[in-house]
């Protein structure tokens, strides 16, 4: 038996031609990116980007439906070349995930190369087109003439070809910017975090108050000839509560009482005040064996300064808890007096005029008594789209186990 080995570029292509294809489809792009000094995509933004995905889309679908037997658009179109393409997007995305995505100096053979922005690279951009062709043209096959044992392949297709499109597309229409504010002031100026250059928001927001929990304090020792803190390894970190008791080298340490927010009083004693007025202290006692004392020692606060217990050259302090939770009294307001009133958290964003903002951050400095926060906004008029797309995979997913269930049904 005589086996005939399938020669190159032999009709019909297969996934040596395909893996050929992307391969110098990649290599175009670098050369493209070499000529154009290391300058990448420029996308337009709306309604440009919209409009330019459009004429695409249509020129895909009419592509594929009218050329359907046509041999390189069937091969265009098919299986071996679209894997072949996932598999270069998925290269370059790790050449993206290895190579820090920060600027470098330009001239250098990786900005020139372009791989210090890969995902905005025109290797990058030109693969994930062809693949956009590619799974366009295939589902153009199943949507005309439409048939409805095809409606789970469509589905499945189409979201993912909608999401992925509408993320590329509308890349340059995300604006992510902070903006920072103090109590009792309004701003309507936004920063990204490459640049110091001030945006405007086409609304403002005013801080009515900034709050901040924290877990409780810890006790720690503190080495000062080495500026260090000093913390036995079998040893856990210790919240400072009542009754709470430690033991360094030898001293043993009791929490005899603590007042969470504290200022000392005329006769030196730390009394009760108001949470905004006082700072955490602890009554501690403290056992080297030959001698047994009692001290106050005091997280402090950027006005007070802290208290500490000497413990035979080393000192015990107090240092406030880690951030439980913080938030931002706001009212966010526009040009045409529309406002709304909210409390921004991490993780709860508020959504105005199409915006989300989200609790960012606050003066780690100052702490509680922050009367700086960050607010992050973000602006994504293409996020709608992209959902939809993941919504519609869902779908094409759910579908797909629904027939598989009543196949196995009958059988």
């Amino acid at each position: 038996m005589v086996v005939v080995r399938r020669r190159w570029f032999q009709t019909p292509w297969e996934f040596r031609e395909s893996f050929l294809f992307s391969t110098v489809a990649v290599i175009a792009g670098f050369l493209i990116q070499l000529a154009a000094s290391g300058s990448g995509i420029a996308l337009p933004r709306l309604p440009l980007n919209a409009i330019a995905l459009a004429l695409f889309a249509v020129a895909v679908l009419a592509t594929g439906v009218s050329l359907r037997n046509n041999t390189t658009v069937k091969w265009f179109g098919g299986i071996p070349l679209g894997l072949s393409l996932i598999v270069a997007i998925a290269i370059l995305s790790l050449i993206g995930g290895i190579v820090p995505q920060e600027a470098i100096p330009t001239g250098s053979l990786s900005t020139r190369l372009g791989l210090n922005q890969i995902f905005s690279s025109w290797p990058f951009a030109l693969t994930v087109l062809l693949f956009l062709a590619n799974l366009g043209i295939g589902l153009s096959w199943k949507l005309v003439p439409f048939k409805l044992q095809n409606l789970q392949f469509i589905l499945f297709h189409a979201g993912f070809w909608i999401a992925l499109s509408c993320a590329i597309f509308g890349s340059s229409d995300l604006q992510r910017l902070v903006v920072p504010i103090e109590e009792g002031k309004a701003n309507n100026l936004g920063y990204t975090m490459d640049s110091d250059t001030p945006q405007q928001l086409p609304f403002s927001v005013f801080l009515h108050d900034f709050s901040l929990e924290e877990y409780p304090p810890q006790l720690l020792l503190y080495d000062p000839h080495n500026d260090k803190l000093l913390m036995d390894k079998s040893q856990a970190i210790i919240e400072v509560r009542k009754g709470v008791t430690a033991s360094w080298k030898g001293i043993e340490v009791v929490v005899v009482d603590y007042i969470p927010y504290a200022a000392i009083g005329k006769e030196g004693i730390p009394l009760p005040v108001e949470r905004s007025a006082g700072v955490a202290f602890a009554k501690i006692r403290i056992n080297s064996g030959s001698s047994v004392r009692e001290e106050w020692i005091s997280t402090g606060s950027p006005l007070m300064k802290p208290d500490a217990a000497d413990l035979n050259g080393l000192y015990l302090i107090m240092v406030p808890g880690t951030p439980k939770s913080f938030r931002s009294a706001v009212t966010v307001q526009n040009e045409k007096g529309q406002e709304t009133m909210a409390n921004l958290e991490v993780n709860h964003p508020v959504n105005f005029m199409g915006w989300k903002l989200y609790q960012m951050g606050y003066d780690e400095k100052a702490g509680r008594w922050s009367k700086l926060s960050l607010i992050e906004v973000i602006h994504d008029p293409w996020l709608p789209a992209v959902y939809l797309g993941f919504f519609m995979i869902m779908a094409g997913n759910i579908l797909f186990f629904w027939n598989g269930i009543k196949r196995s049904e009958v059988a």
